[in-house]
């Protein structure tokens, strides 16, 4: 068992977290799945990407017993670290949204799944941990790069080198997810989330994505000459039509 599922349905590819007796742990299987689950998401029939995490926790990181079972365990780490941050960043630059939600726990690279999802849905009852200094490591898979413009340098800096834990409530104050609700309802609302986006005007939502997360690596120039060659594009999508003539009809 590969420990992630892909499913398509309606516009949507559920990228499930699927190794629940590991608290849904990284090991090197489940991340080469994960990046094909990522192939599968690009497709252009998929307007929205959904991740979920089956069982008690949503992620706890890497899968630490794999990487103290290996013979060569720094040449392991570098491998998973490498092949699980290659399917986080391919999916980050997928233009279309990614709706995460989440619930239990958040440790370690599970935090660069939130990372990488644009919309976070998290149950109220959700903890979110580095982690990484408690086994004697330092972050992996795009955590040290996002986090701090996520929740700002200091904050981030508190979680590192404080293992300092969040709430759910906390995450959500800090930026780090988008909202909270009752434990039973997460999933569901991320799946009301990721329905709404997929009927809603596919190039216009995905290109919104791709400048804003673009922005931090780009000059103020070419932001906006990426902006207007863009909005030119988007004008002429079927969407834009339809959406345009009903705002002026109003």
């Amino acid at each position: 068992m590969s420990g992630v599922r892909c499913v398509v349905d309606g516009g949507i590819a559920r990228i499930t977290l699927a190794r629940p007796d590991a608290s849904n742990s990284v090991d090197m299987a489940a991340a080469r799945a994960f990046g094909e689950a990522v192939d599968q998401a690009g497709d252009p029939a998929v307007r929205v990407v959904l991740l979920t995490g089956e069982g008690k926790r949503f992620c706890a990181g890497g899968d630490v017993a794999s990487m103290m079972a290996a013979e060569d365990r720094s040449g392991y780490l570098n491998e998973l670290a490498a092949t699980l941050g290659d399917g986080l960043l391919r999916l980050t630059e997928l233009a279309k949204p990614v709706v995460a939600a989440v619930h239990g726990a958040v440790a370690g690279a599970g935090l660069a799944f939130v990372l990488t999802a644009d919309l976070v849905v998290a149950a109220r009852s959700t903890k979110f941990l580095m982690a990484y200094a408690g086994v004697g490591l330092t972050p992996d898979c795009g955590v040290s790069y996002l986090l701090p413009r996520a929740v700002g340098q200091q904050r981030a800096l508190e979680m590192a080198l404080m293992n300092r834990p969040l709430t759910a409530e906390e995450a959500r104050e800090w930026g780090l997810v988008t909202e909270v609700v009752d434990d039973e309802a997460a999933v569901s609302r991320a799946e009301e989330v990721a329905a709404q986006l997929a009927a809603g005007p596919a190039f216009a939502l995905g290109q919104a994505k791709r400048l804003l997360r673009s922005s931090w690596t780009v000059s103020p120039q070419q932001s906006v000459t990426d902006e207007a060659e863009t909005i030119s594009r988007a004008i002429g999508t079927d969407d834009a039509a339809r959406l345009i003539d009903a705002f002026l009809k109003r």
